[in-house]
């Protein structure tokens, strides 16, 4: 359908749907543990039917406008991916986020393919706040929302129970007006 380049690299940014279930399985399962740290993406797929199911659901809410998943590949190879959540057009808001199996981080994928994201929902869409929601203690994520100029709004002390502990959750935005802005100026510098 589309494959985007994130670089010289060769990663690249695709659509994640039900016909990679095979190995969007394998990827979640060479990367179940440092994924669920934080978050509960692709615990329940388990198997090929419920990591189907979940790609499924994502593919929907693509369909009715709401939401919708991209897979981060390397090398050939599914290694992650970023998604919007609470997509809303008509309200001019949208959430993004991410995840990644261990040997893709530190590498700015996440960074690289959310620029594209909040381009094209910026750009394409009329979004006027995009919103990064993550664990206080989730500190690779929070730094792509410092990467991306995103402001931190504030923190919701308590608020998400994962995995028997409850996290302060940190709320981070980029609005329309600073998105634009920043991608201006960064043009200017290469220049």
């Amino acid at each position: 359908m589309y494959a985007i380049s994130l670089g010289d690299d060769g990663a690249q940014l695709r659509p994640l749907e039900p016909w990679h279930a095979e190995e969007f399985l394998a990827h979640l399962d060479r990367g179940r543990e440092f994924i669920g740290q934080f978050i509960s993406f692709g615990a329940r797929s388990t198997d090929l039917t419920s990591a189907r199911a979940q790609l499924q659901r994502h593919a929907d809410l693509r369909a009715a406008g709401t939401g919708s998943l991209h897979g981060l590949w390397l090398e050939g190879k599914l290694v992650g991916g970023v998604l919007f959540l609470n997509f809303d057009a008509d309200q001019g808001n949208c959430e993004v986020g991410c995840w990644l199996e261990p040997a893709a981080s530190g590498r700015g994928l996440v960074t690289r393919a959310m620029r594209i994201l909040i381009d094209w929902a910026v750009e394409e869409r009329g979004i006027h706040r995009v919103e990064w929601v993550a664990a206080a203690g989730n500190v690779p994520s929070l730094n792509v929302a410092r990467r991306l100029g995103m402001s931190r709004d504030g923190v919701f002390r308590q608020k998400h129970s994962h995995d028997g502990v409850r996290h302060d959750l940190e709320v981070w935005s980029v609005l329309a007006p600073e998105w634009r802005a920043a991608r201006a100026d960064a043009a200017h510098k290469d220049h």
